[in-house]
């Protein structure tokens, strides 16, 4: 499972996403899974995180799903109109 740091701004999305990539990748099972919980400071950039996640696990044939999504970054997905795209 992936693991969003508590802390995923404009300032750490590239080293987030290059750190986690080659990890989603070599996940075994049928679902990419994102673990959310640990974070609590975000702007949208966490958005576009897990969008990338999710779109690399499409690319790979597998399902994806957000475990413990912050109902402020809910929000914020639903604003933006995402929110289906990030399932739990």
């Amino acid at each position: 499972m992936l693991s969003l740091p508590a802390v995923l701004t404009h300032a750490q999305a590239t080293a987030c996403l290059a750190a986690q990539m080659t990890q989603l990748r070599a996940q075994a099972g049928a679902v990419v899974e994102v673990d959310a919980s640990r974070l609590v400071q975000f702007d949208s950039s966490a958005l576009a995180v897990l969008l990338a996640f999710r779109r690399e696990a499409l690319v790979l044939g597998k399902g994806f799903a957000v475990k413990a999504l912050p109902v402020r970054l809910a929000s914020l997905a639903a604003l933006y109109g995402v929110a289906e795209l990030l399932p739990g």
